[in-house]
C-alpha cells in the first residue's frame, strides 16, 4: 500500500517475529487493520502487559508473572532432578508430555564463538549456585541436538563433573534427530529421548 508509513511500520514489526516472512506480515498488518477499534486496542494493551508483567524466573530463568515461577515455587516437584534447557519455550516441550515432576534450568542460549557467545554469556554459574543450595543429585542436559548443543552439552558436562563430581550429568537419548528443534518435538519421541538419556 502506498503512502501509508503507518502500516509498513506495522508491516515491519510483524516481520520481526521469528517465521514471518513479508507476505505474512502484510496480510497480519492487514488484519488489524480490518479489526473493531476496540480489538485493536486490546490487541496492543496485552502485547504491552505482556512485556511489563513477564519476566524471567530469578531462580531458573523461566517466565513468570510473580516473584518466581510455577515451577521453584511449587515443593510438591522433585528438586533434586534439574533439566537444563537452552530457552525458557524448551521447558514447556518437557511439561506437555507430564514424565518428570521437575525443576528447570534455562541457560540463556548455547555457546556459539563464531557469535561471540561464550560459557560467562550463560547461566552456567547459577546452575552451579543451584546444584551447592538446593540438593539437585541429577541434572539432565536437554539441549537442541545441533553442533552449538552438543558443545554447550559436553562443555557443561566438563564443567560441572569439575565443580559437583557428586551429581550425576545425564543427556536426553538420541531419540531427537540431529538439527531438530524440542518445540517441534512430538511427545513419543520426546519421551523416548528422556528414557533414553545417557551420563556424559
Amino acid at each position: 500500500m502506498k503512502d501509508l508509513p503507518s502500516f509498513e511500520l506495522l508491516v515491519d514489526s510483524f516481520a520481526k517475529l521469528p517465521g514471518v516472512g513479508r507476505k505474512s506480515a502484510e496480510r497480519m498488518a492487514s488484519a488489524v487493520l480490518d479489526m473493531p477499534q476496540e480489538d485493536a486496542e486490546q490487541f496492543s494493551k496485552s502485547l504491552i502487559d505482556a512485556k511489563n508483567r513477564i519476566h524471567p524466573c530469578p531462580n531458573c530463568g523461566l517466565f513468570t508473572e510473580k516473584d518466581t515461577c510455577f515451577y521453584c515455587a511449587d515443593e510438591s516437584r522433585d528438586h533434586s532432578l534439574c533439566i537444563v534447557v537452552a530457552r525458557p519455550k524448551d521447558a514447556d516441550a518437557f511439561e506437555k508430555i507430564g514424565v518428570l515432576n521437575c525443576v528447570y534450568h534455562v541457560l540463556g542460549g548455547l555457546l556459539n564463538p563464531a557469535k561471540g557467545i561464550g560459557p560467562e554469556d550463560l547461566a552456567i554459574d547459577h546452575l552451579v549456585e543451584r546444584i551447592q543450595n538446593e540438593g539437585i543429585k541429577e541434572i539432565v542436559l536437554a539441549m537442541n541436538p545441533t553442533i552449538e548443543g552438543e558443545t554447550t552439552s559436553l562443555f557443561l558436562a566438563h564443567a560441572l563433573a569439575a565443580v559437583a563430581p557428586e551429581v550425576k550429568i545425564t543427556r536426553l537419548g538420541y531419540g531427537l534427530p540431529m538439527g531438530a528443534s524440542l518445540d517441534y518435538a512430538d511427545a513419543l519421541t520426546l519421551q523416548k529421548a528422556l528414557e533414553g538419556r545417557k551420563s556424559l
